[in-house]
């Protein structure tokens, strides 16, 4: 019985639909957060100068902000995958799995 549900989940077209989406979204959001985080780490590799720039009369440097801007991108893009998981992705599981229990 099992084997029989889960050869008709795999071959649900929705469910390949689902699997190319979630999979193409997942390296987008990927790529985004790599190129954030290791811009970021390149400055602070080669250019250490611009990031230790004080900003105004205090001792906060600009680096402090764009440290702190990495750590809010990541929370923004996680959302932001929650958000699209909870919805157009648990439409779809919802009507594979429907599908599969007939």
């Amino acid at each position: 019985m099992q084997d029989d549900i889960i050869s008709r989940v795999i071959k649900n077209p929705k469910y390949q639909e689902l699997k190319a989406k979630r999979s193409s979204y997942g390296w987008w959001l990927t790529l985004a957060m790599m190129v954030v985080y290791y811009g970021f780490i390149m400055l602070v590799a080669f250019n250490k100068e611009f990031l230790s720039q004080k900003m105004g009369e205090g001792v906060m440097t600009i680096g402090i902000p764009i440290g702190f801007g990495v750590i809010v991108f990541t929370v923004v893009i996680t959302a932001i995958y929650v958000r699209r998981a909870n919805s157009e992705f648990d439409d779809l599981t919802a009507e594979i799995t429907k599908a599969a229990l007939k």
